[in-house]
């Protein structure tokens, strides 16, 4: 029976698997029958909505001429992913997007943020959270509340676990003074951003408000690198929603961005006494 609400990663897989096939000049129909299939079951193969085996899967790159073995491996290893992670628990209580951040960020290699408008959700404490959902119209129900602060919280172990990723951060100045609660939570923050710093895998750097050139404060977004460049997502979020991004042209220009951006920022020892002298100001 196909998925009826088949994951972000699902979609990806599905997603890579069309644009092999378009790249080999190969029709959806000749593709079902190269696996011996038919052409409804390979639509919902590319969309995401149905599974496909590790031996279909290498035989359709070999049909399609794909001898990028990193990128086929990567693949296969989507498609045998049988475990839950922990973001299940919260499926029926939470948004989709908001389970597919979480499997996005539990299987990235490295990760790289612009934020100019709140502190990383990765890097935020429990009060500065529940201030920012707090702030929501209509009023959340309390129950809801403590699931969405629960579950941003329960995210950040992935910067501690033992086999913890790459993180960057560049925060613009605005983002540090921003007092989303009152002063006691503002200096924990900046205290948790600080201490979060010290770890050999998170890295943060501070766009000052006095920087000449910086024209990017509207590009807020995160870069998830995948197992090979081609997996990498860019992700930015919007009032209505979020936007993922996985062509290779878009891929490209946010690595670009990103690169402005940090060319921008303050060394990281400076960013550090920056925010040192911003604590001490609020």
């Amino acid at each position: 029976m196909p998925r009826s609400q088949p994951t972000a990663r699902q979609r990806r897989l599905g997603t890579e698997l069309r644009k092999m096939r378009d790249a080999a000049g190969v029709t959806a129909r000749r593709a079902a029958e190269l696996i011996g299939t038919n052409p409804i079951q390979m639509s919902q193969v590319e969309a995401g909505k149905a599974g496909i085996s590790e031996a279909r899967l290498r035989y359709m790159a070999s049909q399609y001429a794909c001898f990028d073995t990193a990128l086929i491996d990567s693949l296969v290893a989507m498609a045998g992913e049988r475990g839950k992670g922990w973001w299940e628990e919260y499926r029926g209580l939470l948004a989709h997007g908001a389970l597919d951040l979480a499997e996005l960020e539990h299987h990235a290699t490295h990760m790289r943020m612009l934020q100019a408008s709140y502190v990383p959700g990765l890097l935020q404490t429990e009060a500065y959270i529940r201030a920012l959902m707090a702030y929501a119209v209509p009023p959340l129900p309390p129950q809801h509340l403590d699931t969405l602060v629960s579950f941003r919280v329960r995210r950040r172990e992935v910067l501690s676990q033992d086999s913890a990723i790459a993180f960057s951060a560049l925060v613009h100045e605005s983002v540090l003074r921003t007092r989303v609660a009152d002063r006691k939570v503002a200096r924990e923050q900046l205290a948790a951003i600080l201490e979060q710093s010290e770890r050999p895998n998170v890295t943060v750097r501070v766009i000052p408000f006095d920087v000449d050139g910086f024209g990017g404060a509207g590009n807020s977004m995160l870069y998830v690198g995948g197992p090979v460049p081609k997996l990498d997502t860019a992700q930015i979020d919007a009032m209505h929603g979020s936007f993922w991004m996985d062509a290779e042209s878009e891929l490209t220009r946010y690595r670009a961005l990103l690169d402005k951006a940090e060319a921008s920022s303050l060394p990281v020892g400076a960013s550090r006494d920056f925010i040192h002298r911003i604590a001490q100001d609020i």
